[in-house]
């Protein structure tokens, strides 16, 4: 392995488009959603550990999950588990790992990715992931990770290429960004689909540190400059009590907006290795088996009836009869009962949202 290769595992979100299974005190990443006997963090970390030491992996996630991160992932020291007090989306948490890993090798080449997704082929992935590290080596260019459509999914972000889209070879081809485009209407993703030059916006990517440091100074100076503040305390007993006090003035900003969308050296390699950001549940739903009625059952207590392409998601000591439905999410968790149809399940966070207002944050 490369001791010059760290990676930054983003692990601070609610995960609320999973509700009630997914809640604020335990979110998705912290989940064995799959029932694979390992969380969607561990198994980020059992894949990334195969190709970047596992000492230059750090985890940025929220102050609350400290506790979970370090059940999780024992073999982690207390210096990669980077505590955010407030959430500031993605640039401030990338800034705040790249001024730590400034401090300790500033030839570091970075792999970003979320901690909540699936990977279905291992092997081509860590393949492709080694492709990207030796781009960013080699190259002073932003790098993210494409992802072939199949279908016209309206819950990704997309990317455009230039250059002649006849000649791509998944997983080796890499071309500059044209665009990026947020998530269209199903119209537009039809569009996007059939162009061919379209493709899914992973949320993963490559830079070299100084690469990355150079468009922070270029693009987003002021969050740049906050957390440079911070130079004299990253990595020592006095990080935590800095963060504490400079995330409040932090802006909140993605990255995608605040430097992908403007930086001018941005390339995507065009991939395939079956991936999926499980981002809701009708993603989730297409990942796991079915039975002879297209529903995917977890639960030893459901008995279906007339019930067809459903999602059902119950603990194994509830006992449920369910007849009559068709293309519905069931799920129950912690004495909270979610009943919605599949082609709803936009409208999950405006529940979610409802239901605080009634009946406060303990329950959500």
């Amino acid at each position: 392995m490369n001791n010059d290769h760290y990676c930054i595992v983003m692990a601070g979100g609610i995960g609320s488009r999973f509700w009630p299974l997914s809640r604020t005190k335990k979110p998705k990443q912290f989940l064995d959603i799959l029932g694979t006997g390992r969380t969607l963090l561990q198994q980020t970390v059992d894949r990334l550990r195969k190709i970047i030491p596992i000492e230059n992996v750090l985890i940025v996630t929220n102050e609350d999950y400290d506790s979970l991160v370090r059940k999780q992932l024992p073999e982690l020291l207390p210096n990669q588990i980077l505590l955010e007090p407030l959430r500031r989306n993605t640039a401030p948490c990338i800034a705040y790992a790249n001024h730590k890993i400034k401090l300790i090798n500033p030839n570091a080449r970075i792999l970003v990715a979320p901690s909540d997704h699936i990977i279905l082929k291992e092997e081509d992935f860590l393949g492709v992931v080694q492709k990207g590290l030796d781009f960013v080596t080699t190259s002073d260019s932003i790098l993210t990770l494409g992802i072939q459509p199949n279908r016209p999914e309206t819950g990704y972000g997309y990317i455009q290429i230039n250059g002649d889209k006849t000649s791509i070879t998944l997983n080796e081809s890499f071309r500059r960004v044209k665009t990026f485009t947020e998530k269209p209407d199903f119209d537009m993703a039809q569009v996007f689909l059939q162009s061919g030059d379209f493709f899914w916006n992973s949320g993963m990517f490559f830079w070299s540190l100084n690469t990355i440091m150079k468009a922070f100074h270029n693009y987003l100076p002021e969050v740049d400059q906050l957390f440079a503040e911070g130079d004299a305390y990253y990595n020592t007993d006095k990080e935590s009590e800095f963060i504490s006090r400079v995330y409040p003035n932090c802006k909140n900003i993605s990255i995608d907006y605040g430097i992908m969308e403007k930086a001018e050296n941005v390339f995507v390699l065009c991939s395939d290795f079956g991936w999926s950001d499980l981002g809701t549940w009708g993603s989730l739903y297409e990942m796991l088996r079915k039975d002879s009625d297209e529903n995917s059952v977890t639960g030893t207590s459901v008995f279906t009836y007339n019930t067809n392409r459903c999602l059902i998601n119950l603990p194994d000591n509830k006992l449920a009869v369910i007849q009559g439905l068709d293309d519905y999410i069931v799920v129950e968790s912690d004495n909270i009962l979610l009943i919605c149809k599949k082609e709803e399940e936009q409208k999950i966070k405006n529940f979610v949202n409802d239901v605080r207002l009634e009946k406060g944050e303990g329950v959500i």
